[in-house]
């Protein structure tokens, strides 16, 4: 039977037995995630001006029902995840969830922000349930289509040297869409405010475009892997279905999952709350008195001091695995925001060298940079290009736990594995914009802050704990979560290896308990396995 094994091939994977993507695929599948970003920027910065400022509903409402829906949505996740591993259609597995998912998003986000302003003034309870309704069917949709990003690595690719790629191209698809979706609602919110009808007339029909034509592209990109041939070790008609307990015996045994939950979820808690609408409002308007002159510099500054790091990161990553990526640029953001923590702590109001200043347009445009700045963005700039490169390299490293699962037991499970990820990562980041809000009525504010909100006493160390201090201990989180996983470049090497041996055994008629009793360590496979 090794013999078999070793004379079998798999149809894009070469003498190793590696499935590997073309370009074009590795490209365009992470637009699914840029997607679905759309959606996030929206729910996360700007829904919750909408249910104050354009339907009058409580700020403590609107800032809770963000952390609400975000549970709900994590509480959904692991049965999209069950329905996807069932799923077995002419289109594949991830492709149709990818659609329904984007569709049912496009018609919930016209209701909860065009249907709910046909409700009457005084049917105040009216609003507040259609309100909710609407909102929680917006909430399904985005679950139903971001359980596909994690879930789908699995079949685009499980080449060591290709999946890291995910975290660069995913970029790509965020700065199309979640970096134009910000910069153009910022542009836009602060000349006409964000809690204004206007506001939301201009940002919905972009948000629906934009996100459906990423949508296409990403369906596009993965269509040539969403085949039965790319699932797992080619026994799925064999074996039976997975049941509840056997996902929870996968959370259980699968220590790496877990060790990556904790390491992510804190991250994202804290890039939800340090990228906060209101707390860029807090820091360059509340603070430095200059909302567009900061924030969309400051922004753009971000993204090219992330563009070396995404490029090192690859590099990095496809020599020494993700692992050894995520904890050096965790650590130097960790580092850069102590300084940053420091220069805010200095800030003074009304002291114009220890404010940030870029230039001015009073009495002409020209250039109004201090030293105080200049050092600020280097800090910034480097903290923020070292943590946005990682903040999607979760991703990638799931499907290398899905692919440590199907080594360990022999299941194929991307869905529920991708989506018990995203439970507790959402979970734990629906909590941002009801911290942001709780934080924003300590110092007294009925209402989120805008550009015309007045500076009060206590909004500089309020913005220094949202903006660095929450992010500190996050990072400090991640690193001691990192100590233990084991799922380094080399370790990923061999239990590729040791799947594909596996797989092609039972494609010639090895029943699974045998293959996996029989190869388990890479120096029990035959030698065209372990080719680079």
């Amino acid at each position: 039977m090794a013999e078999n094994a070793t004379q079998a091939k798999q149809s894009s994977g070469g003498g190793s037995g590696l499935n590997r993507a073309k370009m074009y695929q590795l490209v365009l599948f992470p637009f699914n995630n840029g997607a679905t970003n759309v959606y996030y920027v929206l729910l996360m910065n700007y829904i919750a001006y909408y249910a104050n400022g354009v339907l009058g509903l409580l700020v403590a409402f609107a800032t809770t029902m963000v952390t609400v829906t975000r549970a709900l949505d994590a509480v959904i996740d692991p049965f999209v995840g069950m329905f996807i591993d069932r799923t077995e259609t002419k289109i594949g597995k991830f492709r149709p969830f990818m659609i329904l998912g984007n569709v049912v998003m496009a018609v919930s986000a016209l209701l909860v922000f065009y249907g709910t302003r046909l409700i009457p003034e005084d049917a105040t309870a009216v609003k507040y349930v259609l309100y909710t309704v609407f909102y929680m069917c917006l909430m399904v949709g985005y679950s139903i289509q971001t359980s596909c990003t994690r879930s789908g690595q699995t079949c685009l690719t499980n080449d060591p040297k290709q999946r890291p790629t995910f975290t660069l191209f995913n970029t790509i698809a965020s700065l199309v869409g979640m970096g134009v979706t910000m910069a153009t609602a910022s542009i836009v919110g602060g000349s006409v405010g964000y809690g204004t009808e206007a506001f939301f007339n201009f940002l919905i029909p972009l948000v629906i475009i934009l996100s459906g034509v990423l949508t296409a592209l990403a369906v596009i990109g993965i269509a040539g892997k969403d085949r039965k041939e790319f699932w797992g070790l080619g026994n799925e008609d064999e074996k039976p279905q997975l049941k509840v307990k056997d996902y929870v015996e996968i959370f259980k045994a699968n220590k790496e999952l877990q060790r990556l939950m904790v390491a992510a979820s804190g991250t994202k808690f804290a890039f939800a709350i340090a990228t906060n609408t209101s707390v860029g409002v807090l820091l360059y308007s509340c603070m430095m008195g200059n909302y567009n002159g900061l924030y969309l510099p400051m922004y753009i500054l971000g993204y090219a001091f992330s563009a070396p790091f995404f490029i090192g990161g690859l590099r990095i990553s496809q020599k020494y695995g993700q692992k050894k990526t995520l904890v050096s640029f965790t650590s130097l953001a960790l580092i850069m925001y102590l300084g940053v923590t420091a220069m805010l702590a200095m800030w003074q109001p009304g002291n114009p060298d220890l404010t940030l200043s870029i230039f001015s347009t009073e009495g002409g445009l020209h250039t109004t940079l201090n030293l105080y700045t200049i050092i600020f963005i280097v800090l910034y700039g480097l903290g923020y290009g070292a943590y946005y490169s990682t903040a999607d390299m979760a991703i990638p490293m799931i499907a290398d736990c899905s692919d440590y699962e199907m080594y360990r037991s022999g299941n194929y499970a991307p869905g529920v594995i991708g989506t018990l990820f995203s439970f507790v990562d959402k979970l734990v980041s629906s909590l941002s914009t009801t911290v942001v809000g709780i934080a924003i009525t300590v110092v007294g504010l009925a209402t989120l802050p805008d550009t015309t909100t007045p500076y009060m006493d206590g909004m500089n160390w309020l913005t220094i704990a949202l903006f660095c201090i929450i992010p500190i201990v996050a990072w400090l989180l991640t690193l001691w979560a990192m100590k233990g996983y084991t799922l380094t470049g080399e370790r990923m090497k061999e239990i590729q290896a040791v799947n594909a041996c596996r797989k092609d055994a039972i494609s010639e008629g090895m029943s699974v308990d045998e293959a996996l009793g029989t190869w388990q360590t890479i120096d029990q496979v035959p030698d065209m396995y372990r080719e680079s």
